[in-house]
């Protein structure tokens, strides 16, 4: 079993509730008599840990499986999976993406798009997503500033592919538009004040009010909370779909230096019952799953371990109690964005199965216009000639958020 260090990390509710949605997605496909009849799909959830290598190592475990040893050295029988859903961030996406390429295993992203993922089908045969890519996004950032004739700006991106890469697309779409870009930092990964500092002299000494930020949210927090404590104001701040609609923004403590900004979300759907499914999670329905017990710990500040660690008194966790009673990013589906984009990405990927479950023999996709083997399916199977367009018409069919949106 992939588990994270034992540092302490804060736990990402967030990120839970979409590790759930794709729980409930399945649990409701399984109760569909109609879609996948005679079926039952069955999941892996792994938790990426923010780290790239966690990320590349719980994806090679859930292609190849997690067994010490091999007792069929033919590799025959059916693989471990025959699709995954995430990873959600753009790094680890390309260098999976990259491997498991190889073996022809269908991922479907959900969130933060990278054109060069799906442009390039050689280098990238099986990857699939939910939302359109980021040129999109830029395209429509530079539309919000010629709107309100905005040619001087500054320009602020993670260092990271999805920050890269819109930077590079940016520049372009601003020289077509004719605009001027005052200034681009990079966001550094490593949180250094020091390079922190620079940029904020930076912002502080241009003449471009207007500032537009590509960027995932843990690159931007130490920049945004040096913005709170210098007291930098004056400014108009264009947010990308990462960090345009993030909750931590949205509070007292960054709202009077970030209000009024103007930002690109993925448009946010609704999901009937899942509000009801979040709620009736408990410990004791999965009492071996490790990561339940932490989000039950973080959630209601309990412990569920009776040993008092260096004076760390915490109440023992009952394991009854009441989720109705908080209100945090896991509870809260008034919003639903990426957690909608899982629930889409389990649905395309429902969806193309059903498509192969209904092949006639004869009339299939594969050599000799025969079908798939629905026993012994393989994952390449889902996405060949034929297939493709049906994953993608499904995932268009789902996807009733394709406008890009402009949020105030």
């Amino acid at each position: 079993m992939l588990t994270c260090s034992n540092y302490v990390i804060i736990f990402n509710m967030e990120s839970f509730q979409h590790a759930q949605t794709m729980a409930y997605a399945i649990d409701e496909i399984n109760k569909n008599p109609n879609l996948l009849p005679n079926i039952t799909l069955g999941y892996h959830l792994y938790d990426n840990c923010v780290m790239l290598g966690m990320a590349f190592r719980a994806a090679i475990s859930l292609a190849s499986g997690t067994e010490e040893s091999f007792s069929n050295l033919n590799c025959t029988g059916p693989p471990p999976v025959i699709g995954i859903v995430g990873d959600p961030s753009s790094t680890p996406s390309i260098a999976i993406s990259s491997v498991l390429g190889l073996f022809r295993v269908p991922i479907v992203r959900l969130d933060e798009k990278i054109k060069i993922l799906y442009n390039d089908k050689t280098k990238y045969p099986s990857f699939f997503r939910t939302i359109p890519s980021d040129a999109f996004q830029v395209r429509a950032m530079v539309q919000i500033l010629r709107h309100f004739g905005w040619t001087w700006v500054g320009l602020l991106y993670s260092d990271d592919d999805y920050g890269i890469y819109a930077y590079l697309s940016f520049k372009q779409e601003m020289q077509l538009f004719g605009g001027c870009v005052a200034f681009s930092e990079i966001l550094p990964n490593d949180n250094n004040p020091r390079n922190i500092q620079r940029i904020m002299g930076v912002i502080q000494s241009s003449t471009a009010r207007v500032v537009v930020v590509f960027s995932t949210l843990s690159y931007l927090l130490p920049l945004m909370d040096a913005v709170v404590l210098q007291n930098l104001t004056g400014r108009q701040w264009i947010a990308s779909e990462a960090w345009a609609t993030a909750p931590v923004f949205q509070t007292p403590h960054f709202l009077p230096f970030l209000r009024g900004t103007l930002g690109i979300a993925i448009r946010r759907g609704e999901i009937q019952g899942l509000y009801e499914f979040l709620l009736h999670l408990r410990p004791s329905n999965d009492p071996k799953n490790n990561m339940l017990r932490i989000f039950w710990e973080n959630m209601f500040l309990c412990s569920f371990e009776t040993e008092i660690h260096e004076q760390q008194i915490k109440k023992v966790c009952t394991g009854q109690e009441d989720l109705k009673a908080t209100y945090t990013t896991y509870t809260d589906v008034s919003g639903l964005r990426a957690a909608y984009n899982v629930y889409k990405a389990v649905y395309a990927l429902a969806h193309a199965l059903h498509d192969l479950m209904q092949c006639e023999e004869g009339r299939g996709p594969f050599s000799g216009n025969s079908c798939a083997d629905t026993i012994n399916l393989k994952p390449w199977q889902v996405r060949p000639t034929g297939i493709v367009q049906i994953l993608f018409r499904h995932i268009e069919d789902l996807n009733v958020e394709r406008k890009i949106c402009v949020v105030q």
